[in-house]
């Protein structure tokens, strides 16, 4: 860990609330499990709750993810959504979308995942229909491309979630890496914007919810 890395949340802060309220589901324990051995980054079950309560709370019916790893988020969107909802994964890495595959197969909610892959962003910008939720987990890098495309493909009301918003503190930091500087410009960006309300919430490593108005 970099010298300028940090803990959002204290690491027993987020203990206490995962005792409170374990997840039994199988599936999401192997994908836990498996992230750990090979140290992936995950958003999480805090964060995966919060995910499934919004998608329940906003009634989403299609989710489009940039940037889906081997399936984590996907998994919590499946489960929140409605009938005939669907959600449009995608993956940059080949066997990161085997490995999701070889999970997702399992589940009941298979049905209602599609699964591409190749650039997200670009793959975004070939969709025809609009969405009610897009998930932001690209190389941050990218974020600030972002806006624009999502912007264009997101229903009215409809609601960007970006992971890594605060990025282990390095937000605060004169780093200049890519990754850290296109985490700063994509925050300054989606803040000022007049047709998204944002909110950044800082649990785990920052997340944040712009309704597009």
């Amino acid at each position: 860990m970099k010298e300028f890395d940090t803990c959002i949340v204290n690491p027993e802060i987020e203990t206490y609330l995962k005792e409170l309220s374990p997840v039994e589901d199988p599936i999401i324990q192997e994908m836990e499990t498996l992230a750990e051995q090979l140290d992936f980054p995950i958003i999480g079950s805090l964060v995966g709750k919060f995910l499934y309560q919004i998608t329940k709370i906003s009634k989403a019916k299609k989710i489009f993810e940039l940037g889906s790893g081997f399936g984590y988020s996907a998994y919590w969107f499946s489960k929140a959504l409605e009938n005939k909802g669907y959600i449009v994964c995608t993956e940059q890495s080949e066997n990161n979308y085997k490995i999701a595959l070889n999970f997702l197969k399992k589940s009941e909610y298979f049905n209602n995942i599609k699964f591409e892959v190749g650039d997200g962003l670009s793959i975004l910008k070939q969709q025809k229909e609009k969405f009610d939720i897009i998930f932001n987990d690209i190389d941050k890098e990218y974020y600030p491309d972002v806006i624009e495309i999502a912007a264009k493909k997101l229903s009215p009301g409809g609601l960007l979630i970006t992971d890594n918003m605060l990025w282990f503190g390095r937000v605060l930091s004169n780093d200049k890496t890519p990754s850290t500087i296109g985490v700063k410009k994509f925050t300054e960006i989606i803040l000022s914007r007049k047709d998204f309300i944002t909110t950044i919430i800082p649990i785990r490593d920052g997340i944040s919810i712009s309704l597009k108005i």
